[in-house]
């Protein structure tokens, strides 16, 4: 990069906000995904303005520019595959408003996600979406890929609770879009445009979300079943039985395996094991959720059912679902933690393809996911150093994305498509929708400045 793009850089945010050194550009070289590649320069804006300076200076002289929130991401999304100048958006931090009479949040995309739960709480209310990296990820990364969490079968993920957002495009102007009225029809609906962009169309610099009352109750539930098909018949006849739980979580035996190697809670290694929670205003409104579900576990021949409402025993309960990724970058030196979604009552049939596929390359995918609305994570550990088991690797993620496809699900249920899911796009979209997906690109972003080379939208 030339030096008189670097100390304009300076002069927009502060010698403090740019750094060049080698240890933080090695830093912000990767994600939490497999992949890396080093920026030129790093920036710490802190507010709209200086964020519209930076873009202008990049598009004037063509450089390469990647937002980055907390780099949680699992799929590359933050990975400057193409150098450039890293956007560290962290110091944006600011909860601008909190207006319960409205249900409404404003804040700045670096806020993390816990802290505007925290901060809902005293006033009855919270933010639905519940992402599993929700006590460090940041709410412009949840923009970004459309994040959700063990709370989506009931609540659904961030796209709907965006109601408004301020983005600096790629040649600086700052674009407003949506409004703080619960219902709009009024013109194009860009801030969905925006929502699961991953930052390749604009900055976004605040975000105006619509939040929910919380209820008071809930109530837990875990059960075990001897086949995948009996779990998968129940989450299907639980998500057509009229209750809607706010949580139903499927763990396979992989992962049980692999939680018992290396805790001692002592899990039982059936084929694949449920825990369910219902929410509620009152108790006996929870409880008649519950009861529904359990009665359908029984039905499906779960072998054990345990049910829980003290706050200690269910959080318990919950223990083996929240530790199973940990668990997992145990296993092995290298993760892809896939994402993948289908069809609900498909989730016997994909569950069941994952542990042939993960047999037949001699790899080890523990599965976990969100069962009630369809989103699994298999997750592949293997030595990186190791040629031919890295070999098998690939030849298992393509024959997983197949598998995915023909069950009518899509590549990525919440983590983004970034770097690692580009080269099965052409699974699921076909020519005419790549070409309209390209051309939405050109129009926002014509000199490819803005998060290059992700998603699949080069030519």
């Amino acid at each position: 990069m030339d030096t008189t793009i670097k100390q304009t850089l300076m002069e927009i945010v502060g010698s403090e906000n740019f750094t060049d050194s080698l240890i933080d550009l090695i830093a912000y070289s990767k994600d939490a995904s497999e992949h890396r590649h080093r920026p030129d320069a790093a920036v710490w804006p802190v507010n709209t303005e200086q964020i519209s300076a930076i873009m202008k200076l990049a598009n004037r002289e063509k450089v390469p520019v990647v937002p980055r929130g907390a780099g949680t991401s699992l799929a590359g999304l933050a990975v400057p595959e193409q150098g450039g100048i890293i956007l560290d958006l962290g110091r944006m931090d600011k909860i601008i408003d909190i207006n319960i009479e409205d249900r409404l949040a404003v804040v700045q995309p670096g806020v993390i996600y816990a802290d505007l739960d925290r901060a809902l709480s005293p006033h009855g209310f919270f933010f639905p979406p519940d992402p599993a990296s929700g006590s460090v990820c940041t709410l412009g990364g949840n923009v970004a890929t459309n994040a959700g969490g063990i709370k989506g079968a009931k609540y659904g993920t961030t796209k709907d609770y965006v109601l408004a957002l301020e983005v600096v495009l790629p040649d600086g102007r700052i674009l407003h879009t949506g409004s703080k009225c619960m219902k709009s029809v009024s013109g194009y609906d860009l801030t969905r445009l925006f929502v699961g962009s991953e930052g390749t169309l604009g900055v976004v610099t605040e975000i105006t979300f619509k939040v929910n009352p919380k209820p008071p109750m809930n109530s837990t539930s875990m059960a075990t079943f001897e086949t995948l098909e009996d779990a998968g018949r129940a989450v299907s006849e639980i998500m057509y039985s009229g209750i809607l739980p706010s949580g139903l979580e499927i763990v396979d035996q992989q992962s049980l395996t692999a939680i018992n190697e290396n805790t001692d809670l002592g899990l039982p290694e059936v084929e694949a094991m449920l825990v369910a929670e219902t929410d509620g205003h009152t108790r006996e409104e929870t409880e008649f959720q519950m009861k529904k579900i359990v009665s359908i576990f029984k039905k499906n021949h779960a072998s054990t059912v345990k049910h829980e409402d003290d706050k200690e025993k269910a959080e318990a309960l919950w223990t083996a679902r929240k530790s199973a990724y940990g668990v997992a970058a145990r296993i092995n030196n290298n993760l892809f933690v896939e994402d993948l979604a289908v069809p609900m009552s498909k989730v016997p049939d994909m569950l069941r393809a994952i542990s042939d596929i993960a047999k037949k390359h001699d790899v080890k995918m523990p599965t976990v996911g969100h069962a009630g609305d369809g989103n699994l994570h298999p997750v592949i550990c293997f030595d990186g150093t190791n040629a031919d088991e890295v070999k098998r690797v690939e030849e298992a993620s393509v024959e997983l994305f197949e598998k995915v496809i023909e069950l009518g699900g899509t590549l990525t249920g919440e983590h983004g498509i970034g770097l690692a899911k580009i080269p099965f796009m052409g699974l699921e979209h076909d020519e005419i929708s790549m070409d309209i997906m390209r051309s939405i690109k050109r129009l926002f972003d014509p000199n490819n400045i803005l998060n290059p080379g992700k998603m699949g939208l080069e030519e």
